[in-house]
């Protein structure tokens, strides 16, 4: 492209001076081809206006100017085929090009610079800090921010998630920091604010609505994508990022808060006040601010998630990813959770079960020793009954058996699980005989069980019981085995025998 004033340049030289093209060239450091277009370019001293040829879209010019003026944000693409269903043949190519010239251009908007009386508002936000690492997981780092409307004092408490609970809590915290309560509070739409909305119509998630008559402060949500209408927080986000948290190292969120307070007296409030002409800080302000803020109730809206909740076949309850014990008994009985931020406590009722330090990590089990004892206990006391039914059913001297030794004061577990391994070694019938004669002897024991047993064995010259020791593989403990006769082996000792008699 040859620019008006190298054209006009190139057909002085060339016509009025008479200068060759190749000395044109050099003098001016261009090329031949574009000292030749400029010779031959008409129009030079014209009226400028240009020969336009007709084009497909000529006919949808004016199709696409007033469809541009009732909807300004509408695509090239969108127009290309809204054209094309009523007839273009053209491509999408010259659709861009001309919605280009043609679309109406945004002009930027003004605002108003808001006001603030003393108390009257206050605006809240989230912000998002990256994540931070707890033990084996890694968990978002959000901030909860509260700024004054009229002071610009501000209040930022760091969490690790941004559940229902912690913004609530933020409130709380903030209105104890700030020493009062505005009238009200400019939120953007958050889903724990705003359930639904339609146009002026809004509907409250109704534990704000319970936190706001606590408090007695009106909930605003700004109109949607007008997020100039809470800048001041926008600011103080962007202020917190900078001069707080950038390259600022802590050991964990609580090392964090305390720092973020610090900083919030020390540095934030110890600024001048933005806009003020006077040389106010932002501490002097609150001082000014805090007897027209509301007064704080008797008592804290309470915070604590509380949610029902209940076990499987294990005596454990889970939160947020996380299992927490219970006693054994309440295993699949309804019960309630109640988690702080340092605690999560169990209730049967309003009586407390159960309570164990909160656990910010994932996938970790929390118990206490009395629950996994009693429930240890309850085992073994299960398996001691058992183990005393199975001797019932089998000896029938097992039941006065068992009443001699309860009124000897002896250890019914220790001698019940000797006796069963006696009923597994000797059998049935053996075992009953035995505890018969040891009744009739007042040897009341499993050790005198053991004796008689034994001698009753040598008597009828039996070989003594051998306990089969097997491995703890599974495949080995479940096979099983044909027995065979050993009356073969009998006969082949026989023959033996028989053939060294006589070779004798």
């Amino acid at each position: 492209m040859i620019s008006p004033e190298l054209a006009a340049r190139i057909r002085r030289l060339h016509f009025a001076e008479h200068w060759k093209v190749g000395t044109i060239c050099s003098e001016l450091s261009v090329h031949h081809d574009t000292v030749r277009r400029a010779l031959t370019l008409e129009r030079v001293s014209g009226t400028g206006v240009k020969s336009v040829r007709p084009t497909l879209l000529d006919a949808y010019k004016g199709f696409i100017q007033a469809t541009l003026e009732a909807h300004p944000r509408l695509t090239a693409m969108r127009l290309f085929h809204m054209v094309k269903a009523r007839g273009y043949v053209g491509g999408p190519l010259q659709v861009r090009r001309y919605v280009r010239t043609v679309r109406p251009t945004s002009r930027a908007e003004a605002f108003l610079r808001r006001s603030t009386l003393a108390g009257e508002e206050a605006q809240v936000d989230w912000g998002h800090f990256g994540t931070l690492s707890v033990g084996n997981t890694r968990r978002p780092l959000c901030c909860f921010v509260m700024v004054l409307g009229h002071s610009r004092a501000l209040y930022a408490r760091f969490f690790l998630d941004m559940t229902l609970e912690s913004f609530l809590r933020g409130h709380v915290l903030a209105f104890q920091a700030l020493g009062g309560v505005p009238r009200a509070l400019l939120y953007d739409n958050l889903k724990s604010v705003v359930l639904e909305r339609a146009g002026d119509a809004i509907r409250f998630h109704p534990r704000l609505l319970e936190l706001a008559g606590h408090y007695h402060f009106a909930p605003k949500p700004c109109a949607p994508y007008r997020g100039n209408e809470k800048g001041k927080v926008e600011r103080t986000i962007r202020y917190l990022r900078d001069s707080f948290f950038a390259a600022r190292t802590f050991s964990g969120v609580d090392d964090l808060n305390a720092q973020a307070a610090r900083w919030a007296a020390e540095v934030a409030h110890a600024r001048q006040l933005p806009g003020d002409v006077t040389g106010r800080t932002v501490a002097t302000a609150l001082e000014e601010e805090r007897p027209r803020l509301l007064p704080l109730p008797a008592h804290p809206f309470p915070t604590d998630v509380v949610r029902p909740v209940a076990s499987g076949k294990t005596p454990y309850v889970r939160f947020d990813s996380n299992d927490y014990s219970i006693p054994h008994t309440l295993v699949k009985k309804p019960l309630t959770l109640v988690a702080s931020e340092t605690r999560v406590r169990v209730l049967d009722g309003s009586e407390e079960v159960a309570s164990h330090p909160r656990c910010f990590e994932k996938g970790r089990t929390l118990e206490q020793p009395g629950h996994l004892a009693a429930l240890a206990d309850a085992k073994a006391r299960a398996h001691e009954l058992r183990g005393r039914d199975l001797l019932r059913a089998s000896c029938q001297q097992a039941e006065g058996f068992l009443a001699a030794l309860a009124q000897r004061d002896l250890s019914l577990s220790h001698h019940t699980a000797q006796l069963l391994k006696l009923l597994t070694l000797h059998g049935a019938r053996a075992l009953d005989e035995a505890l018969a004669e040891a009744l009739r002897k007042g040897a009341v024991s499993a050790p005198a069980v053991a004796h008689l047993l034994e001698q009753r064995a040598r008597r009828q010259r039996q070989p003594p019981p051998l306990t089969v020791v097997l491995p703890d593989d599974p495949r080995i403990a479940a096979s099983r085995t044909r027995p065979h006769s050993l009356a073969d082996y009998d006969r082949l000792l026989n023959k033996d025998s028989a053939d060294d008699d006589s070779t004798r």
